[in-house]
């Protein structure tokens, strides 16, 4: 299996934004970094029921992209029953990881996928929330004169693949429906963040995306030949997940079991005020335009919260296995171990019956 390669910044524009970019994220972590602002100590304990209410003066510090923008628009933000002093932008999971182990994240949105790479670095975390989805989120955007048409065209490629992220999941299922395996292309390997600068940069000829993402990317290199491949890859898993360390503390505790039944009525929101969503955040936040936001959301599947995780547990294994029998970074494990089942059901009790099923059709 061919070893993954390094990514080298071929451009200035790469040089500058990894600069930038990795000066911000080392001030928000360095400033987190006492013992006072690090996440507390302690094992948590999994059999102990969830707290009923949120103890004054709790705080929790939570990357979450869309949440602050939705929680705003629909009104909710001044509910939460606790103080939230710092929404950090720190979305990759690679990032998320390392601002976990600093205390300047203590609850985060992802993908299933930097859970595992946790578990790989030895950090000790849990998955408590579900939205599960059945369709595909991540388009494969290819590079100005790439020549890639169609899954087959992959062969011999650099792909962009960040293993610890969903990104990595979608290129290895990609190989997979393709036929194809590692040693058939280049995998260069990047942070999330910088797969934009290196497909114009022509450091790799492929590279998945999501939205909004891909379509300011097409909006601006599609007359230079830049395009999109259809994978039918799709990444079933988007989460909350906190560290245990977190979760042994009795208020942050309280804090995340709140928080999760805001973020299940946040989606909620989210599908069923479109028009208000699409303006405030893929127009005024996102900056694409109106039209564009529209054409996202019409792509964008009816949430659904399962009440049973089982099958999610099924799904988080083998992405486990598929990762890690890729070489990316540790050995396979139960991925039982992932999840706190004491969340099992709250994110689905707080939203309406027919989220809690998934759509037909």
């Amino acid at each position: 299996m061919r070893k993954l390669i390094e990514a080298r910044p071929s451009t200035r524009r790469m040089r500058l934004t990894r600069r930038v970019g990795a000066a911000s994220f080392v001030v928000l972590v360095a400033a987190c970094a006492s013992s006072a602002c690090a996440a507390s100590g302690g094992s948590a304990d999994f059999s102990k029921p969830l707290p009923a209410s949120v103890p004054p003066g709790t705080s929790l510090k939570i990357s979450a992209t869309d949440m602050k923008v939705a929680l705003t628009s629909s009104g909710q933000i001044d509910k939460l029953p606790f103080t939230v002093p710092d929404w950090p932008n720190v979305s990759a999971g690679p990032d998320v990881i390392q601002a976990f182990k600093g205390g300047a994240v203590e609850l985060a949105s992802n993908a299933g996928i930097p859970s595992i790479q946790a578990h790989a670095q030895g950090l000790d975390t849990r998955i408590v929330a579900v939205l599960w989805r059945s369709t595909p989120n991540y388009g494969l955007a290819t590079a100005p004169g790439s020549g890639i048409h169609s899954l087959q065209d992959l062969r011999g490629k650099k792909i962009a693949f960040s293993p610890g992220q969903a990104q990595g999941g979608v290129v290895l299922r990609t190989l997979q429906q393709a036929g194809l395996t590692t040693s058939d292309v280049t995998l260069v390997q990047l942070n999330s963040p910088q797969f934009l600068t290196a497909l114009q940069g022509k450091q790799v000829d492929v590279a998945p995306l999501a939205e909004p993402s891909l379509t300011k990317y097409l909006a601006q290199y599609r007359s230079e030949g830049a395009g999109t491949v259809q994978s039918d890859a799709v990444d079933a898993l988007s989460i909350l997940w906190a560290p245990t360390s977190v979760l042994a503390d009795d208020g942050k505790l309280a804090a995340v079991t709140e928080f999760v039944k805001f973020w299940a009525r946040a989606k909620v929101w989210e599908w069923e005020n479109q028009d208000r969503w699409i303006a405030d955040y893929y127009v005024k936040n996102q900056g694409v335009s109106e039209a564009d936001g529209r054409r996202i959301m019409a792509t964008t599947e009816r949430p659904y919260f399962p009440d049973n995780w089982d099958r999610s547990i099924d799904w988080e294994q083998q992405t486990i296995d598929l990762i890690t029998s890729s070489g990316a970074f540790g050995k396979s494990f139960d991925a039982h171990q992932l999840f706190d089942r004491r969340f099992e059901k709250i994110a689905a009790d707080a939203v309406a019956p027919q989220y809690r099923t998934k759509a037909q059709g």
